[in-house]
């Protein structure tokens, strides 16, 4: 795909990700405590999130193979990194899982093509689009890199350790619904999510990119409508313990 070819791809993109951030705010995405028979036949959630989020990792795979940078070193890190997460996201985080929760067919397909599509996005700028001279050595010293760096692992922390906060609530047997009270959860009701926005703000960062802009914009058009549907229900079930959370931006939203 020419460099023209691939904006227009991006543009297309990003409209359609602005659908899905106003069409979320009207349809709750039926997983999780959301999900209803309305959605239709549902497999098990660990099965699921495998199947869903293998993808991009093996589509970023195939294209670090056959491109002439893969073993830049500013081009190979930003593999490492990418990777890095959705190794964790495709074959540990599943296994992690606890309880008998399944997630819709339509949902996880949804998932996975949306995973194919950002997995081409990410690839195709990086190892072929990308200037030549722009991922230099030098580039490990730019405000674009180290910041971004920054953000990407603090996001990421925040991003686990939240998930490892929402395993733990309950004990074996339990099925009740416990509100989050530690970490980042004493400023907002989606803290794993926060994490993972931050994540992917610090990936459009260091690797100065519209692709990653891109990612990071459907990262919020999917992950800020439904952290406002987690505030709406735990108002619902908790009333004034939720006190002053915010939704996912800390003192913000």
């Amino acid at each position: 795909m020419n460099l023209a070819a691939f904006n227009l791809f991006l543009g297309v993109m990003s409209l359609i990700a602005l659908i899905v951030f106003v069409a979320l705010y009207f349809v709750k995405a039926g997983y999780g405590i959301f999900r209803t028979s309305s959605w239709g036949a549902a497999i098990s959630n660990k099965l699921a999130w495998i199947l869903m989020e293998a993808p991009v990792f093996l589509v970023m795979c195939v294209m670090w193979m056959y491109s002439e940078r893969r073993f830049e070193p500013v081009i190979l890190t930003f593999f490492l990194f990418f990777q890095l997460h959705y190794f964790q996201r495709a074959f540990i985080f599943p296994l992690l899982l606890k309880g008998k929760s399944k997630m819709p067919l339509a949902i996880m397909s949804m998932g996975i093509l949306f995973n194919l599509l950002n997995g081409y996005m990410q690839g195709e700028w990086i190892f072929y689009l990308a200037p030549a001279t722009m991922y230099q050595s030098d580039w490990f010293t730019s405000p674009y890199f180290i910041i971004g760096t920054l953000l990407f692992f603090t996001g990421m922390l925040v991003n686990w350790s939240s998930d490892y906060i929402i395993r733990h609530l309950r004990k074996p047997g339990d099925t009740r619904h416990y509100l989050p009270q530690k970490g980042m959860y004493r400023y907002v009701t989606s803290a794993n999510y926060f994490g993972e926005i931050v994540e992917w703000a610090g990936w459009a960062i260091l690797t100065c990119s519209l692709s990653g802009l891109v990612f990071l914009w459907w990262t919020i058009a999917n992950l800020v409508p439904r952290a406002d549907a987690i505030w709406k229900r735990y108002r619902e079930e908790f009333g004034d313990a939720v006190g002053t959370r915010k939704r996912v931006f800390p003192f913000l939203y």
